[in-house]
């Protein structure tokens, strides 16, 4: 079968190679599916350069987010596939147990990009933050693909949403998403407009994909028992906040690493799974698709992720 294969660490555009390997063969527990699109995530980066939490024995195919065809009974799924055998390739493994119904309202670019995105914002704003009717939610990096969906998953949960984004077309794309207020980033400090937004009284929820000055500028507009919710580094830089701060301000640093649900309460990633869909079927909520790309341009398409200039998700349509 086709697949791109990383065999040494560094940027995905050097390191990524195209090659015809075995099909894999699934083992105890476990399905073969046939890949019908894949979802670029950032984490495909940081493991290309050798600087993710979990790293797969070289070579392996990345690629951690799919929507497939389960080889044997063609039903249609979504889900996370288990390397070293992932989903930028024609086929790829995937746990059972981690193997959930395709929505039917998404095409398979769509449902790709479903999962992952918005399991981390329904758990990171809901289960972790407790984000409650008429809050007000502060976003980052809201027209990508993590952002995205916490700027509709915010709308949905009845929160007044601040989106930021950088440049023209982003600030547009999360206005069209529901937002309430949009800071392009580029032309304005957030810090600023989140304070006159709010009365000065600041954000009650913010869900920060991009740390670094995104997180710094938050600490300093965050509202009296605030929660920040640390969802990932897309900016490069992990901050080592002064804890003083969040003292005499009284707000909460909250960490979020979705894939410790998978095996710590599977249930309530399922329970998440259905009210997800059902929120899809309903028209609320739906994948933002910034680009599908061939199988050819993965590489160039994990680039652009990389350097953040991505509009919604990148998603490969073998």
């Amino acid at each position: 079968m086709r697949a791109w294969q990383v065999s040494t660490h560094g940027e995905p555009g050097d390191v990524l190679r195209a090659a015809e390997i075995r099909t894999p063969e699934p083992g105890p527990g476990q399905v073969l599916v046939r890949v019908r699109a894949a979802a670029l995530n950032f984490p495909d980066v940081l493991m290309c350069r050798g600087q993710y939490q979990v790293q797969p024995p070289l070579p392996y195919t990345p690629g951690v987010e799919l929507c497939g065809e389960v080889v044997g009974t063609g039903e249609r799924v979504v889900g996370t596939p288990v390397l070293p055998t992932g989903a930028l390739a024609e086929y790829a493994v995937m746990e059972s147990d981690s193997v959930y119904p395709a929505p039917e309202s998404l095409d398979d670019a769509e449902a790709a990009g479903f999962l992952l995105a918005y399991q981390t914002g329904w758990f990171g704003l809901h289960r972790r933050a407790k984000l409650q009717p008429g809050e007000t939610l502060l976003v980052h990096a809201a027209a990508g693909g993590v952002g995205s969906a916490a700027v509709q998953l915010g709308k949905a949960a009845g929160a007044t949403v601040i989106a930021v984004a950088g440049g023209a077309a982003k600030a547009e794309a999360a206005r069209a998403l529901g937002a309430d207020v949009v800071v392009d980033r580029r032309e304005r400090n957030f810090v600023a407009d989140v304070k006159e937004a709010t009365d000065g009284r600041g954000a009650d929820v913010v869900y920060d994909p991009v740390g670094g000055d995104a997180y710094q500028g938050s600490t300093k507009c965050v509202a009296f028992e605030g929660r920040i919710i640390v969802v990932g580094f897309a900016g490069g830089t992990i901050p080592a906040p002064p804890l003083n701060h969040a003292l005499v301000k009284n707000y909460s640093i909250l960490g979020l690493h979705w894939g410790l649900y998978r095996t710590k309460d599977p249930e309530a990633v399922a329970a998440c799974h259905r009210e997800l869909t059902r929120l899809v079927e309903a028209g609320t909520i739906r994948t933002l698709i910034g680009e599908r790309l061939s199988f050819d341009d993965a590489p160039a398409g994990l680039t652009r992720l990389a350097a953040g200039e991505n509009l919604g998700r990148l998603v490969v349509v073998p």
